[in-house]
């Protein structure tokens, strides 16, 4: 069993300089490889963090933008279908302003026309009043006149 332990106490005291390597160089490279490696990714997370952050900021505000631009195109719109529908309204009512006169005056021309024909009228009215008088007169003056002789029967 000494000799165990002496192998033992050997192999513990063989292993005392490769503990000390493994912790030198655990040393080594917690400052040459591992501080820096974290200092670069952290750098470059924080960077891509930042730049993310820049671009969502960039999107949120192409966004305001967009949607102010879509507002003023929404007013512009509404304004021109004011202006058209002004402008309808208003040609609506120049139509009817004509309509109207052209309805007066054709109005105006019947009622003249009604009046040259009633007018007309009592010219053919009065014309026949004076026919039939001179032709009543005539047929009186035949139908009264003395009867002549037969020889001047047939001259009528």
């Amino acid at each position: 069993m000494d000799q165990i332990l002496r192998q033992l106490g050997e192999l513990q005291l063989g292993a005392v300089p490769t503990v000390l390597m493994l912790a030198v160089l655990y040393i080594f490279y917690n400052f040459l490889v591992y501080r820096p490696l974290t200092a670069v990714l952290a750098e470059r997370r924080s960077r891509t963090e930042g730049a993310m952050q820049k671009a969502r900021a960039d999107i949120a505000a192409a966004e305001a933008r967009t949607a102010d631009y879509e507002q003023r195109l929404r007013e512009a719109r509404q304004k021109i279908f004011k202006n058209q529908e002004a402008r309808r309204h208003q040609a609506s009512q120049l139509r009817s302003q004509a309509v109207n006169q052209a309805r007066a005056k054709a109005q105006d021309q019947v009622k003249q026309a009604r009046a040259g024909m009633e007018e007309d009228k009592q010219q053919a009215m009065s014309k026949l009043q004076s026919d039939a008088e001179r032709l009543a007169s005539d047929i009186v003056r035949t139908v009264l006149r003395p009867l002549q002789a037969p020889s001047e029967v047939g001259r009528i």
